[in-house]
């Protein structure tokens, strides 16, 4: 499996892909020069529960890092995912 950004200027997306096939796909948008949203955070079945969903928000929260930006997590699997992870406060945006 492989994790790829895909970035445009106004929404992106951290996907997981097997054999070429997008099999999980975390998306969002730009609020802000230095803020995005994550919207949407999607995982296919017979995929689930194998940890994508934290790969992609891991990727997510280590692309704000390397470049000053912060994350609003809007998508319900990804808010969870701050809470329970208190290490990404440093790029949360509230």
């Amino acid at each position: 499996m492989e994790l790829v950004h895909e970035k445009g200027l106004s929404k992106g997306a951290f996907k997981i892909k097997e054999d070429g096939q997008t099999v999980a796909a975390m998306t969002y948008v730009w609020s802000s020069d230095d803020n995005f949203i994550i919207d949407h955070t999607e995982v296919r079945g017979g995929y689930q529960n194998k940890g994508l969903g934290i790969k992609m928000v891991e990727a997510a929260v280590k692309y704000a890092r390397e470049n000053n930006l912060t994350i609003l997590p809007l998508c319900s699997f990804a808010r969870s995912m701050f809470n329970q992870h208190p290490n990404f406060g440093d790029v949360r945006k509230i």
